[in-house]
C-alpha cells in the first residue's frame, strides 16, 4: 500500500487491476425495495472520469468542490471525481429540512467559497434556492447524475501534498471549522486503520455512518477501497427506523468490519427486538468498533450480552479514538482488554485511583495502547503545557502523518489547535480539547475540555450526568447537561421525553426525581431541568451532543420545554422562549 503516493494513484490502479470486483455494494432503504445495487471498480473509474473532466473544464483544479448528496454512490462518485480532477472535495450534510442543516451548509459555503457545488438532480432546486437564500445564488449548482460525456484520460498530476478534501468537524452551526487533509494524511491513517482492523483485500467494510462525517467516509468508504475490498453501505436513515437493519446486513452480507459511536449500540440493545434477533448471525463480526464518543462500559456489555446469542464473540468489541483533524483514528483496541473501574473523586480531581469499596466509582474504557496509536500520543496540562506523568487527567495531545496541520482558511484557529509545543520542547502536536489519561499504557478518553462542568471546586463531565439522568426513567431519550455562568457555576439539564401522551404523565414529579437523583449522585443542587420533545437536544451527524449550541438555545430562548424546573438565581439568565 506505501508504494502509492496518492489516493488517486490507488483507485487508478485498482480500477485497470480489478476492473470487476464490486467496489461498493449498496442496500436499499427499506425491506421491501429489492435487491443491493453494485458498482465495480471499473464503473467507479469510468464515472469519476466523466466528472472529472467536467470539473476540469470548469475550472475546478484546486478550487473546493462541495458535495451535497443523499445517493451513497452518486457522493463515491463525486468525491473520487473531485481527487481525479485535483479539486478540493467538500463534503457535507444533504439538507434535512431543519434549520441548523440549513445553517451549517449556509457556514460551510461562506467559510469555502466553493466553485461548485455537487449534488443529485433530484436535490439541484431545493439547493439552489438554499443558496441563493443565504446569499450565494451566484454558486454553480451541477447535477452530477445528469453530466454526459466519455471523461478524460489527462488528470492533473497527483501531488502527496496536495489538499484532498476538507472535513468540517462537530462544531456549532454558524462556525465550522474545515480540517485539511491533504493525500498523505489519508494514506497514512489507511495504515494506521488497517493495523487496527486487520483486514484484507476481499475485505467487507461498511455500516450506516453518513459519508460527510469522517468516521463514514474514511472508515467505511475510503478503506475498503484503500484495501481493494468492498464497502458495503445502509443509509442512516434506514438504520434509524429500524436498527436491525445494520446487524442484519452485518450477517447476510458478511460484513467482518463495522462501527458506529455508543449511543447504536445503544440504540440496538433497546430497540432489536426478541423476533428480530433471532434472526441475527453475527459470529462473523470479527471487529466492532465504538467510537465517536466517550465509550460506555455499561453500553458494551449491555450490547455484548444481548447479542451473544446471534454469535456476537465478547473479544470482537474494539473502543476507538480518533477525529477529523487527525484525518479518523488515533487507537483503538479491544475494549474489554483495559477496563478500569476508578475512584469517581479522584478523577474529578484530575487523577485516576482505583475505586474503593463504597465509594462512587466511574468505569473508564481503554482505547487502545499509546505504543500502537498512528501516532504519538501524549496528555498535557492545558495552562501550563507540561507533559503529565500516567494516571493524572490532561487535555490529549497527538501527532504523527495522517495529523492535519490547518483549517481552511482560518490561521487564529488554526494556530490555537495545531503545531502546539510541549514545555519542554515537543513540538508539531495537535491540541484534541479532549481530556484523557495514560495509564499502563493504555489511553482513556474522559471527556472535552470545554464541556466539563466546574462546580463547587470540582470537575464534573457532562455525559455522566446525562447517562444518570436517562436511568431515570424509561421515557428519557438524549439528554444535555451543560453549566451556565454567572457568580457561580449552575448546571442546567435538557432531557428528551420519548413518549407521546406526554401530558398524561406527572412531568413535575419526574423533573423532581431528576433533581433528587443528581443530588444523590453527584452531591449537586441542579438549577435547571427542561423537559422537550423529541428531537429538541442537538447531536451531530455521528451522535455526539452539541452542548454548546444547546447552552446558546437556552441562553437565547430557544427552547420550548413541555415542563421546567428552573432555580431563582436561573430565571433571568435564558431568554423569552419559556412557556
Amino acid at each position: 500500500m506505501s508504494d502509492y503516493r496518492t489516493f488517486t494513484e490507488l483507485m487508478i490502479d485498482r480500477a485497470g487491476r480489478t476492473p470487476e470486483r464490486t467496489a461498493l455494494l449498496m442496500l436499499p432503504d427499506s425491506d421491501e425495495r429489492g435487491r443491493p445495487a453494485t458498482v465495480s471498480y471499473g464503473a467507479l473509474d469510468t464515472q469519476a472520469r466523466r466528472l472529472a473532466g467536467r470539473l476540469i473544464a470548469d475550472g475546478a483544479t484546486g478550487q473546493p468542490v462541495l458535495l451535497l448528496h443523499e445517493s451513497r454512490s452518486r457522493f463515491a462518485v463525486s468525491f473520487l471525481a473531485c481527487l481525479y480532477a485535483g479539486a478540493v472535495a467538500v463534503p457535507v450534510p444533504p439538507h434535512g429540512g431543519r434549520t441548523h442543516h440549513e445553517e451549517r451548509v449556509a457556514g460551510i459555503v461562506r467559510q469555502t467559497s466553493p466553485r461548485t457545488v455537487l449534488t443529485c438532480a433530484s436535490l439541484a432546486p431545493d439547493v439552489s434556492r438554499l443558496l441563493a437564500r443565504h446569499g450565494h445564488g451566484s454558486v454553480p449548482c451541477l447535477a452530477a447524475d445528469a453530466v454526459a460525456g466519455t471523461g478524460t484520460e489527462r488528470l492533473p498530476e497527483p501531488d502527496p501534498d496536495a489538499v484532498a478534501y476538507l472535513q468540517f468537524s462537530s462544531g456549532s452551526t454558524g462556525s465550522p471549522n474545515g480540517v485539511v487533509v491533504t493525500h498523505r494524511n489519508l494514506l497514512a491513517n489507511q495504515e494506521a486503520l488497517a493495523r487496527l482492523l486487520g483486514a484484507g483485500p476481499d475485505a467487507r467494510i461498511g455500516g450506516w455512518l453518513p459519508f460527510h462525517h469522517d468516521m463514514g467516509l474514511v472508515g467505511q468508504l475510503l478503506h475498503p477501497l484503500w484495501l481493494g475490498g468492498t464497502a458495503v453501505t445502509l443509509s442512516p436513515e434506514a438504520f434509524v427506523r429500524r436498527p436491525a437493519r445494520w446487524l442484519e446486513a452485518i450477517g447476510k452480507y458478511g460484513i467482518e468490519a463495522s462501527g458506529a459511536p455508543d449511543f447504536a449500540y445503544d440504540l440496538c440493545t433497546r430497540r432489536v427486538t426478541d423476533e428480530e434477533l433471532a434472526g441475527l448471525d453475527l459470529s462473523g463480526w470479527r471487529v466492532a468498533i465504538s467510537g465517536g464518543e466517550p465509550v460506555c462500559a455499561r453500553t458494551r456489555r449491555a450490547f455484548t450480552e444481548r447479542f451473544a446469542a446471534a454469535g456476537l464473540r465478547p473479544e470482537a468489541m474494539h473502543a476507538a479514538y480518533g477525529l477529523a483533524e487527525a484525518t479518523l483514528l488515533v487507537s483503538g483496541g479491544p475494549s474489554a482488554d483495559g477496563e478500569r473501574t476508578v475512584d469517581a473523586e479522584a478523577l474529578e480531581q484530575g487523577r485516576v485511583r482505583e475505586a474503593r469499596p463504597g465509594r462512587p466509582a466511574h468505569t473508564l474504557v481503554s482505547c487502545g495502547g499509546v505504543d500502537t496509536a498512528a501516532g504519538p500520543v501524549l496528555i498535557v496540562d492545558p495552562e501550563s503545557r507540561s507533559v503529565l506523568p500516567d494516571g493524572q487527567v490532561g487535555e490529549i495531545w497527538v501527532g504523527g502523518p495522517g495529523v492535519a496541520s490547518a483549517y481552511w482558511r482560518d490561521r487564529s484557529a488554526s494556530a490555537e489547535r495545531f503545531g502546539a509545543v510541549t514545555a519542554d520542547g515537543t513540538g508539531g502536536m495537535l491540541r484534541t480539547g479532549d481530556l484523557g489519561t495514560v495509564a499502563d499504557g493504555r489511553l482513556y478518553v474522559t471527556g472535552r475540555l470545554k464541556d466539563v462542568i466546574m462546580v463547587a471546586g470540582r470537575n464534573l463531565y457532562p455525559q455522566d450526568v446525562e447517562r444518570t439522568v436517562q436511568r431515570v426513567s424509561s421515557l428519557f431519550g438524549t439528554g444535555s447537561a451543560f453549566s451556565v455562568p454567572g457568580e457561580r457555576e449552575r448546571v442546567v439539564v435538557v432531557q428528551e421525553l420519548r413518549t407521546g401522551r406526554q401530558y398524561s404523565l406527572d412531568l413535575e414529579e419526574l423533573v423532581s426525581d431528576v433533581r433528587r437523583c443528581l443530588s444523590e449522585e453527584f452531591e449537586v443542587a441542579v438549577a435547571g431541568v427542561l423537559l422537550v420533545r423529541p428531537g429538541t437536544v442537538r447531536r451531530t451527524s455521528s451522535g455526539k451532543v452539541e452542548r454548546v449550541a444547546m447552552r446558546r438555545l437556552f441562553l437565547n430562548g430557544g427552547l420550548r420545554p413541555l415542563h421546567q424546573y428552573l432555580a431563582d438565581d436561573l430565571v433571568g439568565a435564558a431568554g423569552p422562549g419559556r412557556p
